[in-house]
Parts: structure tokens; sequence; C-alpha cells
């Protein structure tokens, strides 16, 4: 008997705390408790076993009257959550019902059904908070569903963002593309026309080089070339049009615009010719020869992405961009050709030597060019 007594005891306990906890329930016990305090004569001999239970009748009817108010005041509380009127308009007539019927002509009938009423405006303010928690937890659940809809479109984006921005790593300096991706100018991929400065460098004698060098030791100058013209590229803000082993192609004023490009193609060029010399002097000390030329020229190009689904590369093609090939081709170890347009680009800034026009494969007429000597204000930076 003992452990089935604790059980009703721990589930009374249980289901007194889901009452205390419930909304409403505020309303609900106030109501209760002024019914409690009407009939505790009649509740403590029933219950209780106490007969002749009465509390001081004044007291008892203030009691009564001021739960009912504090019944009232949880509606009132409660009506701004569910937005309803019924029950607070209902717990203000049984109130007022109770008080008259105590205090002016009292009526056992008029209290019971002022009891009544006041119960049903807690229980329906009770229905009417659990209905607009129901309603508040449906709204908030679609408006989650939205939120993860538009949280998995944005990943979505920002996945295609990152692999828009690697694709732009293989050919743009990391701070450009960064800049491009930041302002949504990947458009400027698509394909389109505009001015740039091309600058094409390769090194000389390499194949006879590495006829007779181990490929790892290839390999590692190769490594070692690319890693310092890239970086003098990067510096400079120019676009890496594609590299060929011990070739590489650069272009500046797109996609990012510079002011003076053929300026900043030229002296890219004269860094790159210097960070070569360490590694020139290197393979001459194995009693190898190696050199590398370097062909400058400025135009008009189509630009934009090509290649295949999966490979493509951002370049530009164009007569500019043979011309500077070609210039490369006849260039000598450490000399850096600049076409006639290229020169007359950066007038004033640079010290050249004009060279004899030279028939190459391409042009209908012979190509005027000069060699670079120096550049103003290089040494300054």
């Amino acid at each position: 008997m003992a452990d089935v007594s604790d059980d009703v005891e721990f589930t009374g306990k249980r289901s007194s705390a889901r009452l205390i906890g419930s909304p409403g329930s505020g309303a609900i016990i106030a109501a209760l408790g002024s019914l409690a305090t009407c009939y505790s004569g009649m509740i403590g001999n029933a219950v209780l076993g106490l007969e002749g239970l009465v509390f001081n009748p004044h007291f008892q009817a203030v009691l009564m009257w001021a739960l009912a108010l504090v019944a009232v005041f949880f509606l009132v509380r409660d009506r701004r959550k569910h937005g309803g009127l019924l029950p607070l308009a209902l717990g203000i007539v049984a109130t007022l019902t109770l008080i008259g019927t105590l205090y002016l002509s009292y009526s056992e009938r008029i209290e019971a059904g002022a009891y009544v009423v006041l119960a049903m405006a807690a229980f329906l303010n009770q229905n009417m908070l659990v209905r607009a928690i129901h309603d508040t937890v449906r709204h908030q659940t679609t408006v989650i569903a939205a939120l993860n809809d538009r949280l998995a479109e944005r990943v979505s984006e920002q996945q295609d963002r990152i692999g828009r921005l690697s694709r732009l790593r293989h050919f743009l300096a990391p701070q450009i593309a960064d800049l491009v991706m930041e302002k949504g100018k990947d458009n400027l991929l698509r394909s389109h026309r505009r001015y740039i400065a091309v600058l094409f460098c390769d090194l000389r004698n390499f194949t006879a080089v590495s006829e007779e060098t181990e490929p790892e030791e290839l390999i590692d100058m190769l490594e070692r070339f690319h890693d310092a013209a890239g970086a003098r590229v990067s510096a400079r803000g120019g676009t890496i049009g594609f590299r060929a082993g011990d070739g590489l192609m650069v272009f500046f004023n797109d996609p990012v615009p510079c002011k003076e490009p053929t300026l900043d193609a030229i002296k890219t060029a004269v860094e790159i010719r210097e960070s070569f010399r360490d590694l020139q002097e290197r393979w001459r000390r194995l009693g190898h020869e190696i050199g590398i030329g370097i062909g400058i020229a400025s135009g008009f190009a189509t630009l934009g992405l090509i290649g295949l689904q999966g490979r493509t590369d951002y370049t530009a093609i164009g007569s500019v961009v043979n011309a500077a090939a070609r210039l490369c081709d006849v260039a000598e170890d450490g000399q850096i050709l600049a076409s006639k347009r290229a020169h007359l680009d950066v007038d004033g800034h640079v010290e050249a030597t004009a060279l004899e026009p030279v028939t190459v494969k391409g042009f209908a007429k012979p190509l005027e060019h000069v060699a670079i000597t120096a550049v103003a204000g290089l040494e300054a930076e």
C-alpha cells in the first residue's frame, strides 16, 4: 500500500506541476482559488473531515472577489498574447456579478452562475492561448523552412562563388581575384574587347639543356622560374594568360583596369629578367647556358574564358598577342623587345634603342620594334 500511495502522491505532484506551468494556468488557479474560498466549509468537511470550518464572513468575501480580480488580471495579461476579447469580457462580468451578489443582494444561484462564467473564461482563455502558441509555432516552422531554403540557396551560391574564385586564382593575382569576386564583376570574364599590354617571356636554350639534365632538376628549375615570375606579375596586378613549360604569357588592364598597362608590362619584364639572373648564374656554374627573352606589344584584343568544359583559361586573342609572341621569339638573351605602339605608350618613361623591322610569321609587313634599355624611376621603387 505504501508503494501505491507514493505513486499516487507523485502522480498528483506531477499533474499539479503541469497545471502550474501550462499556458493560462494563472487565471485557472486564481478562479479555482476563489471558488474554493467560497465553498471552504463544504470542502473542509468533505475532504479534510473538519466540520464547522468557517472563515470570518467579511474576510471570506474579500478573499473571494480578490482572487476573482487576480484571475481577471491574468486574463488581461494573456489577452496580449492571443488577442481575444471574449475571455476577458466574461471574466469581468463574472467578477462584477460576484461582487454584486456579495454586497448588494446575495443569491446562491447568482453566485454559482458567476463562478461558472469565471471558470468558463479561464478555460477559454487557456484554449485560446494554446491555439495562439500553436499558430505561432506553425508560423515559426514556416519561417524556419523558408530560412532553410534561403540558407540552402546561399550555400549553393557560396559554393559556386568559391568554385569561380578558385578558377580565377589560376590566372589572376590572388588580390585581383578577390577584388573581382567581392565587387561581383565576374561578368567581366565574358568575351569582350579591351586595350591591353601583352608580355611574353621564354627561356633560351632550354631544349638543349633538357637533353643533358635529369627531369627532376628541370622541374625544379621551372618551378623556381615560374614562382619568381608569378610573384612579379602578382605584384604589378597582371593576369596570367597561360603557362607553357618554359614560357609565360601575361597581359595588363584586364579584367581589372590599370592606368598605364604598357608601363606596368615593361616594369614587370625588367623585374622578371632581374629575378632570373640568380637562377641563370646557378645553371651557368653547372655548365649550362640558359637565357631569357621577352616581347611586349599593346593594342586591342578579345578576352574571355576559352577552353573545354571543366578546363578553361582566361586569356586574350588577337594580333597584339601574336606580335608580343613573335617579338619574344626573336629577342636575344636578356633583351626586352617592344612593338612600336607599345613604345609610343611609354614615351618619356623608358629609354629604348630602335631596331630594324623584322619579318615574322603572321604579319604581312615587317614588325617595327625597339629594345628597352632602361625604365625611369624603376630603381626607386
